[in-house]
């Protein structure tokens, strides 16, 4: 995290993003006849294109930044494209529990191991005190859902599984690149705007042929346009605009930490809204999210200032002394 007074608002704005992005699995569920590799393109293409629609005043402004570092917005974007089609892939196969829990309680190691090698510095100690109970939770979550519905193939779960492991990578990866164009100490930095329109524009514009060979289906009743353009415009588009003011002021070891909250959001409106049973080992799982949560945002104690030996102390330190005696 950062400094004590940023801290709260971008764990705050992550937090959304997780409540938005654990919509998606109950969302996709309302799809008739749309495959996962349809309805990923569909959601982050179109979400991903706006995002750059939006920043083109910021993409002109840095564009020869943006060019210098070709490399690392087209890696970003590799990792764009490749985050819905094995996300959601994932949910089809092994459950919407099963394949959330996987791709995100997967990210937050990825997202450690990533910053722990570019940094040569551990995450820090809060980090792996929320990470534990965090993964725990998403496990218990994940076992105790059953996943989903019940309609999932005992076979397709173990693909299913390792589908989420590519899709926990890459959203770890874009997450970093997009830090490193903003924040960067190696080159010049760029707007919020110029790096999330630019990884995510590019990335949206890969899945494009995979909506055209795909995404047929998605017009065959308003139905699924409604889902399409929900997940489109509210989880994708509004999601990552949050997410990036977030990232401008975490870490993303931290702010993929904090998304743990999305699979407990998919897990509460899967029984709210689809109408699934979780037990109480579910329940348990839930409150470790919740822990994992609170150890994040948990403010900093200030610390001690030290008088060093032979210093006068401050007249202001001698007026509170004199008044506390």
């Amino acid at each position: 995290a950062t400094s004590q007074g940023s801290v709260h608002p971008a764990l705050l704005a992550v937090m959304t993003t997780a409540v938005l992005w654990g919509t998606t699995g109950t969302a996709a569920t309302f799809n008739e006849g749309v495959g996962p590799l349809a309805t990923g393109a569909a959601a982050l293409g179109i979400g991903g294109i706006l995002q750059a629609l939006i920043a083109l005043p910021d993409l002109r402004r840095h564009r020869n930044t943006l060019r210098d570092r070709w490399g690392m917005v087209v890696l970003g974007a590799l990792a764009v494209a490749v985050y819905p089609l094995t996300f959601y892939s994932s949910m089809h196969l092994a459950g919407v529990a099963v394949g959330t829990v996987v791709s995100l309680a997967s990210a937050p190691l990825f997202a450690g191991v990533l910053e722990w090698v570019t940094t040569r510095r551990p995450p820090s100690r809060r980090w792996f005190l929320a990470l534990v109970p965090g993964v725990i939770g998403a496990v218990l979550l994940c076992t105790s859902h059953g996943g989903g519905s019940g309609t999932v193939d005992a076979d397709d779960v173990v693909p299913g599984v390792l589908l989420g492991l590519p899709a926990g990578a890459s959203y770890a990866l874009y997450s970093w690149v997009s830090f490193q164009l903003m924040i960067t100490t190696s080159g010049r930095p760029v707007s919020r705007g110029a790096a999330m329109g630019s990884v995510f524009g590019l990335g949206g514009l890969m899945l494009l042929p995979v909506l055209a060979v795909t995404g047929a289906p998605i017009l065959d009743s308003w139905q699924n346009i409604g889902v399409a353009t929900y997940m489109a415009l509210v989880p994708m588009f509004l999601g990552y605009l949050v997410f990036g003011y977030g990232l401008t002021r975490l870490n993303p070891s931290t702010a993929t930490t904090v998304t743990l909250l999305e699979p407990a959001v998919a897990a509460l409106l899967a029984v709210v809204v689809v109408g699934e049973q979780l037990s109480g080992s579910g329940w348990v799982g839930m409150a470790c999210v919740a822990l994992a949560l609170v150890v994040l945002v948990a403010p900093r104690p200030r610390p001690r200032r030290r008088t060093q030996p032979g210093a006068q102390p401050s007249p202001a330190s001698r007026r509170r002394s004199t008044a506390a005696r």
